[in-house]
């Protein structure tokens, strides 16, 4: 106890100021809004400092949900969570739903015990819901307090994004827990177990993670995040669950292409489950849209999906799709961690120049994503934008992306430099989006 006692008071002490890492981030101007809470000292209460940065689609007049994209643990991962509510992937999901963005940052120090933030009992809910509160009265958006939730979470935050759903089934509308899980089994040493409810079963639960995390290799690091997965998921499927596994046959840990399936997976459930009107609670998923397919875990062969009226056979070790263009792409991914997409991206907008300098506005491709732009000038290429895009752990992505799936800093910014223009005279340019699958924009 006076270990523990200490660290509140060391943790508090620490949290009056932000610290490094987590002293630089973009500014939250509107659209983005941005509460802070220092470490508390009270038992139960939230131990380590948080920032919650939100985005809220302009033009919404009422908010139909809320999208939240949660880092993992360690410091890194942590603060990678300072640009969440920044990345243009997500944001289109959300302007599509009418929902807001949010994106958590813990600010844990180096080697601390993630569990004190990830498991949400240990006051990570309260203070989440809080900053609900307080983010809707400063955007003017007070619904936010009650909207419906989307969870997206990495690592420790699956943990803490399914221990969401088993906590609050009745807000949850769908959750996509990457690399991470909640305990619903007791263990010695580790957190105390959850209560699974018939409502919780209802709620569409995404379980993904690369086979590198103990499917293939279970000798390194993060052999352990599998038996942990697939005890979560067969204690859920076997009461019913809604629940699925999509293992990823080429990363370990990091996230991967996993976006590629995960925004379309969650843009089909907040489709089928989102109500036409705020307040009324969530629709259930409709059962006739269900596709059934095997648990798969490794190897070439997937056996295809099909619909659940005509899957034969004991479910608990089947994985639930919510429909048949979720289902084929669910079967494509965890072949080969690809997702087709033949629609090209929307156009670019509001291009200004000035100068030399050129700027514009774009919304990202739901399915894809945005790789880069082509500048084009008196009806000829001029450049790419960037030249070549950074993602060290899948598809180049025009914003970069961070281990915890979230675009690095500086944010990169819409703007071209034109040092070849020629003085005197009068140039045309064209801006072109190009999504992640090499597709081009009008």
């Amino acid at each position: 106890m006076r270990h523990l006692a200490f660290l509140f008071l060391a943790l508090a002490g620490s949290s009056l100021a932000q610290q490094p890492p987590y002293d630089v981030f973009p500014p939250a101007e509107p659209p983005y809004y941005r509460v802070r809470y220092a470490a508390s000292t009270k038992p139960g209460e939230l131990v380590f400092p948080v920032n919650y940065t939100v985005w809220l689609p302009p033009g919404v007049k009422v908010l139909r949900g809320l999208i939240v994209h949660q880092h993992g643990c360690g410091e890194g991962s942590c603060k990678s969570g300072l640009t969440g509510a920044f990345d243009l992937h997500w944001q289109a999901l959300a302007q599509k739903h009418g929902c807001a963005l949010m994106s958590p940052s813990y600010e844990q120090p180096d080697k601390a015990n993630c569990q004190l933030w990830c498991d949400p009992r240990n006051g990570s809910d309260t203070a989440f819901q809080k900053s609900l509160t307080e983010l809707g009265a400063k955007s003017g958006h007070p619904e936010l307090a009650t909207v419906p939730w989307a969870l997206w979470g990495h690592s420790g935050g699956g943990h803490w994004a399914g221990g969401m759903v088993l906590l609050h089934p009745e807000r949850v509308a769908a959750a996509w827990l990457r690399s991470g899980v909640p305990p619903v089994k007791a263990a010695e040493g580790k957190p105390a177990p959850y209560t699974i409810s018939n409502a919780a079963c209802l709620v569409p639960v995404m379980c993904n993670l690369g086979t590198k995390e103990g499917v293939t290799d279970k000798t390194n690091r993060f052999a352990g995040v599998w038996p942990g997965v697939e005890t979560f998921f067969t204690t859920m499927r076997a009461k019913g669950a809604l629940i699925c596994v999509s293992a990823d046959p080429l990363t370990s840990h990091e996230c991967g292409n996993q976006r590629y399936l995960a925004i379309p997976w969650l843009d089909a459930c907040l489709t089928a489950r989102l109500p036409a009107t705020g307040g009324n609670p969530l629709k259930l998923m409709p059962a006739a849209d269900a596709w059934i397919a095997p648990l798969h875990t490794g190897g070439a062969t997937v056996i295809a999906p099909v619909p659940a009226a005509k899957f034969a056979g004991p479910t608990e070790r089947t994985v639930w799709l919510p429909n048949e263009l979720i289902a084929k792409a669910w079967a494509q991914y965890v072949k080969d961690s690809a997702v087709t997409d033949v629609t090209p991206p929307p156009a670019p907008m509001n291009l200004r120049v000035r100068g030399n300098e050129l700027s514009w506005e774009a919304t990202a491709d739901l399915e894809s994503g945005l790789a880069s732009f082509i500048i084009e000038r008196d009806g000829q290429f001029l450049a790419n934008v960037p030249e070549q895009g950074k993602n060290p752990f899948g598809r180049p992505i025009f914003q970069n992306l961070q281990y915890s799936d979230t675009p690095s800093q500086p944010l990169v910014q819409m703007r071209f430099t034109d040092a070849k223009v020629v003085a005197g005279k009068t140039h045309q340019y064209r801006v072109i989006a190009v999504n992640t699958v090499g597709l081009r924009s009008k």
